[in-house]
């Protein structure tokens, strides 16, 4: 935990006293380390613990960094029992810490960074990945407009406006030309898949973005709901599917690990499971999924070479994900011929 001197203590206690029931100061604060884009910061008072969530300092764009957005999604996903933090209060006011910033509750409990849980058993694998795959299968069943998040996101067209969006994206970087990534262009949205549900879909959801009960495989908050909206449940699901084709290095990727052996559940086990909880009796060719998965990333790390070219991101690790422009392109065409391209 890195200890921080970037929040003024005297007005964040005096705004916390006014607007945070049973909080009591004085109080002190650390931030979280890790490459959070909105910085997250321990409080600690006679109180308790609590975690603040500010926008980042500098100039930004207007829509990013959205923490009032964040945090209305939080209070409203609360009350319907789902594990997020609870929500104490939100602050639109620049005057009290620099920039807007919400306050949440600290929950206690454990983050598995490896998804291959090395240091688990294969029983206690199977029941984490169960649980995973529950909670996702929980949040897209949520009633939304019972939550009051109707308005959260445009409720149609969700891989319209991704496919679109990430072509946008990837025309404004692109450096060089590559035949996979024309193709890609082509073919998304030709063969865009029906939309046949809509629900709350979180847009990162992966192991290390949760934070686990420290004895049982249970949830007790999902956390980093930045990229969320209204949209097609499959994103998530997909998403979270991904993982099992991506290489096992101390990461989300497991690839090669499922099986008996490990206790981590197959592709094909996850898919029966999540369609049991939410009913459904199949889903669609996730080919298309993944395909479209690895064009975003692509289109991500296009963004990131583009930087880098410029003179704006010049570091090792720039030119490390530069150089996966192609693959990804490569990745995301097999998937395509996967699903009959």
């Amino acid at each position: 935990m890195e200890i921080v001197s970037d929040l003024d203590t005297a007005k964040l206690t005096a705004w916390m006293e006014a607007n945070v029931a049973g909080f009591a100061g004085p109080l002190t604060y650390a931030k979280f380390p890790g490459g959070q884009s909105n910085p997250t910061y321990r409080i600690d008072a006679a109180s308790g613990a609590y975690v603040l969530r500010r926008k980042p300092f500098g100039p930004l764009l207007p829509s990013a960094h959205a923490v009032d957005r964040e945090y209305r999604l939080i209070a409203g996903l609360h009350p319907t029992g789902f594990p997020v933090p609870r929500p104490y209060g939100l602050c639109e006011d620049d005057g009290v810490v620099g920039s807007a910033f919400y306050v949440m509750e600290l929950v206690a409990g454990v983050t598995y960074w490896d998804g291959a849980l090395p240091d688990k058993t294969p029983a206690q694998r199977t029941a984490i990945y169960h649980e995973i795959c529950d909670r996702l299968a929980q949040l897209h069943q949520t009633d939304y407009e019972g939550a009051g998040l109707s308005d959260y996101g445009k409720p149609g067209s969700y891989f319209e406006r991704q496919v679109g969006r990430w072509t946008k994206q990837y025309r404004l970087a692109q450096t060089d030309d590559l035949p996979e990534a024309e193709k890609l262009i082509e073919w998304l949205p030709r063969t865009l898949p029906p939309q046949t549900r809509t629900s709350i879909v979180h847009g990162d959801y992966r192991i290390d973005n949760m934070i686990f009960d420290t004895d049982t495989p249970r949830v007790k908050a999902v956390l980093d709901w930045e990229l969320s909206t209204l949209g097609d449940p499959m994103a998530d699901f997909s998403y979270l599917l991904m993982n099992w084709f991506t290489p096992a290095s101390g990461t989300a990727g497991i690839a090669g690990l499922a099986g008996a052996e490990s206790g981590i559940p197959t592709v094909e086990q996850m898919v029966e499971r999540y369609c049991a909880v939410t009913g459904r009796d199949g889903i669609p060719d996730l080919n298309w999924y993944f395909a479209f998965g690895q064009f975003r990333l692509m289109s991500i790390v296009q963004g990131i070479k583009k930087r880098m070219l410029d003179g704006n991101a010049s570091n090792a690790k720039a030119a490390e994900h530069a150089a996966r422009v192609p693959e990804l392109a490569a990745n995301a065409w097999r998937f395509a011929q996967e699903a009959g391209a």
